[in-house]
């Protein structure tokens, strides 16, 4: 993976659960968005080696849209899931349970159009809303 880059978080709930709510259609709409002005809409999550997916964010206001997708290359049911996003770039999601709860590791390869920390907090602001979002419900 060349220039990587990682954004963690640890979400006080079953293994069972974040993997739930980390794949399933019905929940990304939830947290997959870095700001509250931006939403997600889960089109398709074809959970498989090979399968693809697809989430539209958009800005609420409806100046930007984008589609956010790719295919998967590895799915380890509760631990692992490893992706090609559509620019080819390269993403591995590690899953471990702890005491707390459930460790999250995201390395993703940097794209060349913005600065790694801004990448980097936008990836973060994902993490923690899945988090606080998982927790929630």
């Amino acid at each position: 993976m060349k220039n990587p880059i990682t954004v963690e978080t640890t979400v006080n709930a079953s293994p069972a659960k974040v993997w739930e709510y980390w794949n399933s259609v019905e929940h990304i709409p939830g947290w997959a968005f870095a700001t509250p002005d931006w939403g997600a809409q889960a089109i398709n999550n074809d959970l498989t080696v090979e399968g693809n997916f697809k989430t539209h964010m958009f800005a609420k206001d409806k100046s930007a849209a984008f589609d956010f997708e790719g295919t998967y290359t590895v799915v380890q049911e509760p631990t692992l899931l490893e992706f090609k996003m559509s620019d080819g770039r390269q993403v591995q999601i590690q899953f471990s349970e702890t005491p707390e709860g459930v460790h999250i590791l995201e390395t993703f390869e940097a794209e060349d159009q913005n600065p790694h920390d801004m990448q980097r907090s936008g990836w973060q602001a994902f993490l923690d809303n899945f988090k606080k979002y998982t927790e929630a419900n």
